[in-house]
């Protein structure tokens, strides 16, 4: 055997050896990137929230063309019916003039809680919108859903005015009125109604507020070179505090107080999640959202965010962007932190307090 073929052989599988390192390092660098260890134990499922939601970037006053709002004003000095106390301030989570409309039922003597939990409609709804009812105890002299073995002097049925699905209309109207005299006649009550037109332009302004107050922002974090794996993901988010939610592929950042919606939502493929190997699911982008009207000013939700996406993006070698993937600058966030700040101002001066009871229905 020649030199000149020595040469060629040992250059040949030098050439072989460096494709198959250089295919190799290729494979390493964009196979997705693992948690440090290797098995992420489970962690907290967040409590069920009333109503999912998946938000984006922007204050969107006409989120839905029409009446109807997907992921929703009032009269500030609107009176409650003349037959019933008004709702405190402090008990701000049942029925409400600010937000429902309110049927109250009379009774000759008194009801036993018994037999108004037995009359409860089978549904609690009137087309789209909660429909509650309450009790006046005896003892207490409080407005309270019916408890078995209370009595009480009067009752009052309620239908909220408007969600995010739009304001009450007048078949929605005409069904609480069906569910309301059903209650009544079965307690031996009397109701009395308020005047359905009037009560549907009511719900009409109050909608108009709400969608132009109903503020759902999201971050949009990507992978800037490899793809991250579902346990890459979780292993970083729990390190800022977020925890498994309910839906694969979804986590959260838990409020303070327990039973309240997260304060954050974190959440990416959940084909990836449920990939009968999720260590070979690759995960380029995954999003950051608020719901404003849900979670309370104080809890600083909006500057959480920001911290938990350069947090995100530092560890996991992302960039920050908007839906139409745009990287946002700090001066952007700080604009929309200054709008934030007007639209809690707003809020709290309507008794609509972003995280309050009565926001929390509203904007569900």
């Amino acid at each position: 055997m020649s030199n000149l073929t020595v040469a060629l052989a040992i250059l040949g599988g030098l050439v072989l050896a460096t494709v198959v390192g250089y295919n190799t390092w290729m494979s390493r660098r964009n196979a997705p990137r693992q948690p440090d260890a290797p098995d992420v134990g489970p962690v907290e499922t967040e409590a069920a929230p009333k109503g999912e939601f998946e938000p984006v970037l922007h204050v969107d006053p006409h989120q839905v063309p029409g009446n109807e709002r997907h992921e929703p004003l009032f009269d500030p000095d609107l009176p409650a019916p003349a037959a019933l106390a008004t709702p405190s301030a402090e008990r701000r989570g049942g029925l409400d003039p600010l937000i429902d409309v309110i049927a109250p039922v009379s009774l000759d003597g008194l009801a036993s809680g018994d037999a108004a939990i037995a009359a409860m409609p089978s549904t609690r709804r009137a087309g789209s919108k909660p429909v509650a009812v309450e009790g006046l105890n005896e003892f207490t002299g409080e407005w309270e859903p019916a408890v078995a073995g209370q009595r009480y002097g009067a009752f009052q049925v309620g239908v909220q005015m408007a969600n995010r699905t739009g304001a009450l209309n007048e078949i929605e109207y005409s069904e609480f009125v069906v569910k309301a005299q059903a209650f009544a006649d079965a307690v031996n009550g009397a109701p009395e109604f308020p005047e359905m037109l009037d009560e549907v332009a009511r719900a009409r302004e109050l909608d108009q507020f709400a969608s132009s107050h109903d503020a759902q922002l999201s971050f949009v974090l990507r992978a800037r070179h490899a793809a991250w794996s579902p346990g890459y993901v979780q292993q970083n988010a729990s390190r800022l505090g977020f925890v498994a939610g309910i839906i694969p592929g979804r986590m959260v950042l838990p409020a303070g107080e327990q039973g309240l919606p997260p304060i954050l939502g974190l959440s990416f493929d959940t084909q990836a999640a449920l990939a009968d190997d999720p260590a070979q699911s690759a995960i380029r982008e995954l999003t950051l959202s608020l719901d404003v009207p849900q979670v309370d000013r104080g809890e600083r939700p909006f500057e959480r965010m920001r911290e938990s996406a350069a947090a995100l993006a530092r560890e996991m070698d992302g960039i920050v962007t908007d839906s139409d993937g745009q990287p946002l600058r700090e001066e952007t966030m700080d604009v929309i932190g200054v709008d934030l700040e007007q639209l809690y101002d707003t809020l709290d001066t309507r008794d609509l307090s972003a995280g309050s009871p009565l926001a929390r229905r509203l904007f569900s």
